[in-house]
Order: structure tokens, then sequence, then C-alpha cells
């Protein structure tokens, strides 16, 4: 495809280069021109420009306009969007990885334990299906001639002794394991494809490192490590359902092989460095991917001994062995996340001694928090799939009938913990915005005084929207004691699962020491779990509409993009990372175009804002003395400053604005919740700001333009918020500021 006419000069031109934030829209929509051609990439990820000829096709004061389209990286597809509801937990596991504070000592420890932790949520998955195919299907309803009565897909193995029936019922979770297996497995767009190609100056901050090296290896290793785990917990499953006073070498001697397979899972994930390679390392790869083969031959020769072997079974209501396996996965996991608060915690406090400088309460938790937060998810989620099966199974029998296929008490103890964490968030949100409101409605009505001091007196109902956009926005700052009270209240819940191990109900303990009726708490566990089904089934309605409706998908589809920019270094189930094309393609195409001679003008908007940062930080002198950027809307700041402390501070920022020559201009408004200042807020009730470059960088937009209908319309102008403003005139001021300053330092050299 060719990047211009063949009679335009493309020596000494300027290119506005425009990138989208997430679920943005369409290249013509990001242009504002309606006709528009494709001028390199692909369909998922591509550049465009306005097709010359047409009326308008340049943009402000004579640039070329071109745009980065890139929303299909990450949900093109609705086989990607849909798996929202499926990989969510692996997903916020991930990105919880990335969340770690600045402090480079404690990196090792805090990876390994997200990625034990990772680990865990796997296993939780098998252990689901191994609740819902082999402990419910096969060992409870199959052995029950009353339950088959009628089922014809059960009865064809009623009757069968116990071992046939586990053993054909655990292809369900083989199959399960086969599926993620493949959804993680699945081949992407080859990164060589999208290298820059050049030599690169390598920033020492770690937002560089964001798509500039090849995550398949890491992904690889974590993998095999992951599906050899799977295998390996279903073989446990099976081989803790014989009666242990049967002794059996060959039983013996699986269940050692098992067990070694998953403690060498443990120790490989713990050694960070090695598996952290970015190229391939031939002694590693052969042990990872020799563990996967040899837990898939163990997991042949379990299931085959299961059904083959004459012992006999143990007479149990339930899969014996599984309620506690159940239980000691959520103890693990709660130890676990213990430990990683801890190293958190310490290593956010021997950060802010080393800096000299007073971090906000709750700045860097992001990690234990995220962690918590999928944590509770997964074991909701897998808590939901047990009971709702044994709801299909009992057919509304009576008490005992219900009892025999009563989840495991861990699980009754999950429901209730879940239903408790989000009841108590449900509390602090509420606390939280009372307590709030008055300081946020405050600030919101300084700040429309001053913007609109000669309100007219008809305009006293839009002002009061306007101040409501504010105080809205400004909420957003008090989302983290809302999430952390979350995921403290989550994480005490998983605590709770220890009960169950003592065969502790909670209906006993609420009853005993609340004066709660048994009887009322076995209620509020149903309700938690027909809640938690109702979150899945809108999770599943929100993935198809967010496929479907390019509107609807612009807001769910803000965490799907969110999350899947960071690399695949915690679960390898997660979905694929499409900044590990997107900031190498943007950086291959800005070092094309500054190499023709052209000045590159990169207007970011929103999360495009945090892609063009990256590109930045890795591209060479060379090319970023040839480069401005015009970021709006942008979270840079306001957030990931917050969410991501090791990967976004005030040094990396600083580094971007020096490598452009400080030819950045950052707008924002009051009324977005979510993008914000770069340095300095320029608010009415803020002081000066501060000296420097820096100072220099941000401008306040106001919003609304105006709060009366202008003289050529019926309605006053939109309270626009995060909505991108390329059509304003700031923007176009901007635009013409940037690229006065290229034009005029490239003639001088400066």
């Amino acid at each position: 495809m060719a990047d211009a006419s063949p009679t335009e000069p493309t020596r000494g031109r300027i290119v506005e280069l425009r990138v989208h934030g997430v679920s943005g829209a369409g290249a013509d929509r990001v242009l504002n021109r309606p006709f528009v051609y494709q001028v390199a990439g692909d369909r998922s990820g591509g550049f465009y420009r306005p097709r010359p000829g047409y009326p308008d096709s340049t943009g402000t004061d004579g640039v070329t306009l071109e745009a980065y389209r890139w929303n299909d990286l990450p949900s093109g597809t609705a086989v990607r969007t849909l798996s929202l509801v499926f990989l969510l937990p692996f997903m916020l596991c991930n990105v919880a990885l990335w969340m770690r504070p600045g402090n480079k000592p404690a990196k090792h420890g805090i990876v390994a334990l997200c990625r034990l932790l990772a680990l865990t949520l796997t296993m939780l998955y098998v252990l689901s299906i191994v609740g819902m195919a082999v402990d419910l299907i096969a060992w409870r309803c199959m052995g029950d001639p009353g339950c088959v009565a009628g089922r014809s897909w059960l009865s064809w193995l009623g009757g069968r002794p116990p071992g046939v029936r586990l053993g054909v019922l655990a292809l369900v979770p083989v199959a399960a394991i086969g599926i993620v297996w493949w959804l993680g497995a699945r081949p992407s767009h080859s990164f060589d494809a999208f290298r820059t190609g050049a030599v690169q100056e390598t920033s020492v901050h770690q937002l560089s490192a964001v798509g500039q090296w090849d995550g398949t290896p890491v992904v690889g290793r974590l993998r095999s490590l992951h599906v050899a785990a799977a295998f390996a917990t279903l073989d446990g499953s099976l081989l803790a359902a014989w009666d242990s006073d049967n002794s059996s070498w060959v039983r013996a001697a699986l269940a050692v092989a098992t067990l070694a397979v998953l403690l060498a899972c443990l120790f490989l994930l713990t050694q960070v460095s090695g598996m952290d390679r970015t190229s391939t390392v031939p002694p590693l790869e052969h042990v990872t991917r020799g563990l996967r083969t040899i837990a898939f031959g163990l997991t042949i020769l379990v299931i085959a001994y299961t059904m083959a072997s004459g012992e006999p079974w143990p007479q149990s209501r339930m899969l014996p062995g599984y309620s506690a396996t159940v239980a000691w996965l959520f103890v693990s996991q709660t130890v676990l996340l213990v430990l990683l608060a801890a190293l958190v915690v310490g290593a956010r406090g021997r950060g802010r001694r080393a800096h000299g400088r007073r971090l906000p309460r709750l700045r860097a938790l992001g990690a234990p928090v995220f962690v918590t937060i999928a944590a509770g998810l997964a074991v909701a989620f897998s808590a939901e799939l047990v009971y709702r099966v044994a709801d299909v199974l009992d057919r509304d029998g009576g008490h005992a009938q219900k009892l025999a296929f009563e989840p495991p008490l861990a699980y009754k103890w999950a429901i209730c913990g879940f239903f408790l964490a989000v009841l108590a968030a449900v509390l602090v949100g509420v606390l939280v915005t009372v307590v709030t409101r008055p300081s946020r409605w405050r600030a919101a009505r300084a700040i429309v005084a001053a913007d609109f001091p000669d309100a007219p007196p008809e305009a006293a109902g839009r002002l009061r929207q306007v101040q409501q956009a504010v105080a809205r926005a400004r909420f957003t700052e008090r989302l983290e004691p809302l999430t952390v009270a979350y995921a403290g209240f989550a994480a005490l819940g998983l605590a709770t699962s220890m009960l169950g191990l003592l065969q502790i109900y909670p209906g006993d303990v609420f009853e005993q020491y609340l004066g709660v009726p048994d009887s009322f708490v076995n209620f509020l566990i149903g309700a938690g779990s027909y809640a938690i089904g109702v979150i899945l089934v809108g999770l599943v309605i929100g993935g198809i509409f967010a496929y479907r409706t390019a509107g609807f998908r612009r807001y769910v589809g803000v965490l799907w993009d969110l999350g899947t920019y960071w690399p695949r270094g915690a679960h390898p189930f997660a979905p694929p990372c499409y900044a590990e094309r997107a900031v190498p393609e943007l950086a291959k195409r800005i070092t094309y175009l500054a190499d023709q001679g052209e000045g590159v003008l990169l207007a970011g908007h929103s999360h495009g804002s945090v892609l063009l940062a990256a590109t930045l930080l890795q591209l060479p002198r060379r090319v970023t003395d040839r480069v401005a950027l015009l970021t709006y809307g942008s979270p840079l700041s306001r957030l990931y400053s917050r969410l991501f402390p090791a990967y976004v501070d005030r040094s990396a920022l600083r580094e971007i604005g020096d490598r452009v020559g400080w030819r950045w201009v950052n707008l924002w408004r009051d009324t977005d919740p979510i993008g914000g200042w770069i340095f300095a807020p320029h608010r009415p009730e803020d002081a000066a700001p501060p000296a420097g470059p820096e100072a220099a960088v941000d401008r306040r937009l106001t919003d609304p333009q105006g709060l009366v209908p202008p003289p050529s319309d019926s309605v006053p102008p939109p309270i626009l918020g995060h909505w991108p403003c390329e059509s304003q005139e700031e923007f176009a001021q901007a635009v013409r500021d940037l690229a006065a300053r290229l034009r005029t330092e490239r003639r001088t050299g400066g």
C-alpha cells in the first residue's frame, strides 16, 4: 500500500498520527473524514489516511492525517469477547503481576507468589469440573437408581462399578483441560513482523519493556507447567477416592509420581529468572515440556487403573477426599495471599523510605487486591457450577435427597464469603460516596463558578448538571478504599473455608455467635449462588452485545482492553497481549515516517496515550527528535501511576517529555472520570503550577463549552467527559503549536 500519491512531496511534511482509546471507533470516526484508505497494517491493526482528492483531506495547518486502528487486536472476534466470562479471573490475576511496587529487591518474590496463586486458579478450575462430572454425576447420581431413572444420558452407566463410572466421566475434566490448553496455545501474529528493525535506546524505565520483548517462550513454559499441574490435580482427585485402608503399590507409585509432578511445577514457578528468559533455553524447555508429557501419561495410567482395578471402593455419600482437597486449596490460596500482601506492604514501605516521599496510603497495593478479586471470582464461579449441577440432579426432592447432592462444605463457605464480601463492598461504597460527597460537590461548585462566572438565571438547572458531572468524575480518586475493602472481605471469606475442614457449617456459626437463624443463613447462601449465576449470565450477554454493538463495546470493552494490554507473565491462559504487536508496530511506523524526513505529531486519546508512552520509550533519539506528542483524556498519571507504580511514575513521564524535547501538550477535562492531567492539574483551587518544562504540558479544557443553547441551536453544548476532542478548537490550536515547533526546530536544527 502506498503512503502518499506519486505527486505528493514527503520531505518536510508533518504527519498527525492519531491513536484511539479502548474500544475505539473506526478510522473514519477517528480522522473525522468519511473516505479513508489503508496505508499499512492489516484488518486487525492498521494505519489509515483520508483519500486524497476529496475536500478537507488534510488536517489543521495542512498536516497529513493518519490513524492507527487497533481495537480489533484485543477483541476482534466473538470468541475472544465471549471468553471474557471464562478467562476473567485468569486475566485479573495476570494484571496483578504488573501492579507490583517499584521496589526491585522484592520483584522476584512478588512475581513468584503471583504465579503460584495463578496456578491455584488453574487447579481450582479443574477441581470444579471434577466436582461436577466425577463427584456429582459419576459417584453420586450414577450410583443411585432413583437419580438415573428417566435420564438416558446417565442411565447407560448406571449400575456399573464405581471405577468404570469415574474413569469414563474423568474424560470430562480431561476435555476441559484440553480446551484451555488450546485457547492458551492459539497461534497469534508473528512477533518478528512488527519489530522496528532499528537499534533502540533502551530506557531505564520498565514501561519500555512492554511490547519490546517476545513473550512466547515465557508463556510456553508457563503453559506447560499449568497443563501438567492440571492433569496432576485430576490424578490426585481420582487417587484420593480410594479406600486408604487398602494399600496398593501401583496406587502408591502413581500417587508419588503425581505429587512429584506437582511439586516440580511449584518449584519451577518460583525460579523467576530462569522462567523469564525471553530466549529459548533448551534444558528449561525440555524440563517443562517433559513434565507436561509425564503428567499426561500419568493421567492415562490413573484413569486406566481406576477403571481396571478390582480393589474395593469406600462407601461414602461424597467422592472421598474431594471436599478436603477443595478446602485445602482454599487454605493454600489464603496463605499465599497473606504472604503476597505482607511482601507488597514491606516493599512499598522500603520504596517510600528510599525515595524520601510519602505515598498515598493505598497506593501500590494493586497486586494483592487484584489477585484476591481474581481468586474470589474463580471460587465463586467454581462453586456456582457445582451448585447448579447439584440443583439439576436433585429433582427438587426432599431433604434427604438434597443432602445426597449437597456440594462440598468448602463451596458453601465460599458462597457465603462471596455474598458477604459483595455486601460489605456495597456498604463501603455507599459510605465513601456519602462521606466524600460534600468535598466533591464543594470542589465542583468552585470549578463551575470559575468556568461560568456570569451564568444566566435560566441556566441554573444546566449548572447543576455540570456540577454533578464534575463531582462524579472526582469519585475516581475514591475508588481505592472501595476495592481494598472488597479484597479484604473476599480474602476473609476465602479464609473461612478452613472451617470446612472441621465440618463446621455456616448456619451453625451464625446461629451460635450472632443469633441469626440457620434457615436464614442457608437462604442467603442460596441467594448468593443465584446472584453469581446472574453475574455470569450478565457477562455473557455483555460479551454478545460488546461484539455486536460498537457503542456498548465502548463501555464493556474497557476492562477487556486494559487487561489484555499487559503480557501474560502470571497466567498463560489469560487472553493474549495485544501490546506485543501494537507497540512494535507503532514504533516501526513512526521510525519509517521519521526516516522519510517527515515530522510526526503523535496524538493519543485515553489508552492510546499509554501505547504511545511505551512506544516513545523505545525509539532512538534520531527518531524522537522529529516527534511531538499530544495526549487527551490520558489516564497515565491519574490511573496508571496509581495502579502500575513500577511502570508509570513521574520519572518515566519526565523521560518521555525529554525524549520529545518537551514538545508535549496534554488536554484534559474536569468532567472526565478516566483521563486527567500529567504533571499539574491547573484547577481553580490549586496553587501555582510547578516550574520547569513540565508546567507547560497540561492544558485544561472547559466542559461543556457553554451553559445555554447558542443562537444556531436549540439545546446547550453537551458534557463531553471522556469523549475525544478532535473537533474542538483547543485540539486544533494544540496541533498548530506543536506543528509550528516541529517546523521551527527542524529548520534551526534545535
